[in-house]
């Protein structure tokens, strides 16, 4: 089994001039503190994998086409066999769409759709810090950065998701985004670092979800918006759902609140201004499987006779964009 290894000179060297440069040490010993989660059986296939993705000497130009995050790798023939080959190495992609040159990667997620839910609502990006809390892939970090960020943060405790991140950025080379392997409770606390904080489904497998909040509520500087997207259930009282075991087929699923029950979460760990600007059903047209993610999605994940409930007979998933300030 390998072991995901960092060297602390390259990372700090990664943090100068950034806002995150006085806090190096501390997130160094934090990605080393989670000692036995950097260690996984596949690790070395994803390293190889992102290793013979043809070399560029520069950076790469990117940009949104269509919803996905374009790369303009210039392969040519060979190189496009390789990459491809390479790429599908990394499967399954959960998060995307990317395409690298001709590539398209057609993730299980519709991610581009959730962007174009959130972002006329939100404060604009340009020249503010950013943290994605579960940023998979990486796919939204790249939204960021075009959407004007001039420093954006993602943490995922995922080695695998930092391996897809670090095929994109073997080509577009940002000084300005960075993936860490962590989790949000791994994160000093009190940074009060960040503009922007997204936290976009991971509440819902927080076995305490105020908790979680409180720690994004830190990391946020005195003026700093929360953007965070999660599972709800239908209602107005002030009452959450107890998960069983599994919810979708979602292992740690805990509970999922009413939007009432969620707005009291949120006040009670210290955000004001609350704003719901989205309460979407999700369909199986936004997440299922493709080529790049081959195995079961939300459709297996439906009664088939009864499609407003999960297999585990809960309701179907519905989820909940809203907006928050620290309060001051």
């Amino acid at each position: 089994m390998s072991t995901l290894t960092l060297d602390p000179a390259v990372f700090e060297k990664k943090l100068q001039g950034t806002p995150l440069f006085a806090w190096s040490d501390r997130l160094m010993h934090a990605v080393e503190s989670r000692g036995h989660a950097l260690k996984h059986g596949h690790l070395e296939q994803w390293e190889l994998a992102v290793d013979s993705l043809p070399c560029s000497a520069s950076p790469c130009a990117y940009r949104i086409s269509n919803g996905a995050v374009h790369i303009e790798c210039g392969f040519d023939s060979f190189q496009y066999a390789t990459a491809k080959a390479a790429l599908l190495k990394l499967r399954p992609w959960r998060k995307g769409p990317f395409s690298f040159d001709s590539i398209y990667i057609d993730a299980e997620w519709h991610s581009d759709w959730k962007w174009s839910r959130l972002a006329p609502h939100i404060q604009s990006l340009s020249g503010r810090r950013v943290l994605d809390v579960g940023c998979g892939n990486g796919y939204y970090l790249w939204r960021m950065q075009q959407a004007g960020a001039c420093h954006v943060l993602g943490i995922d405790p995922s080695i695998h998701s930092l391996k897809q991140f670090d095929a994109a950025q073997r080509y577009i080379q940002s000084s300005n985004v960075m993936f860490l392997p962590l989790a949000m409770e791994n994160l000093p606390e009190n940074m009060q670092s960040f503009d922007t904080v997204f936290s976009m489904g991971v509440l819902y497998h927080r076995r305490d979800p105020e908790s979680h909040l409180s720690q994004l509520n830190q990391s946020m500087d005195r003026y700093g918006e929360l953007v965070l997207e999660t599972l709800v259930i239908a209602g107005g009282s002030n009452e959450t759902l107890q998960i069983n075991d599994r919810y979708a087929n979602m292992r740690n699923v805990y509970e999922l609140p009413t939007l009432s029950r969620l707005s009291a979460w949120l006040q009670a760990s210290g955000f004001e201004d609350l704003r719901i600007i989205s309460l979407e059903q999700t369909s199986v047209t936004e997440q299922r499987s493709t080529e790049w993610m081959v195995s079961h999605s939300l459709e297996q994940a439906l009664d088939p006779d009864d499609s407003s409930k999960t297999v585990e007979g809960y309701p179907r998933p519905l989820r909940a964009i809203l907006l928050a300030k620290r309060a001051r």
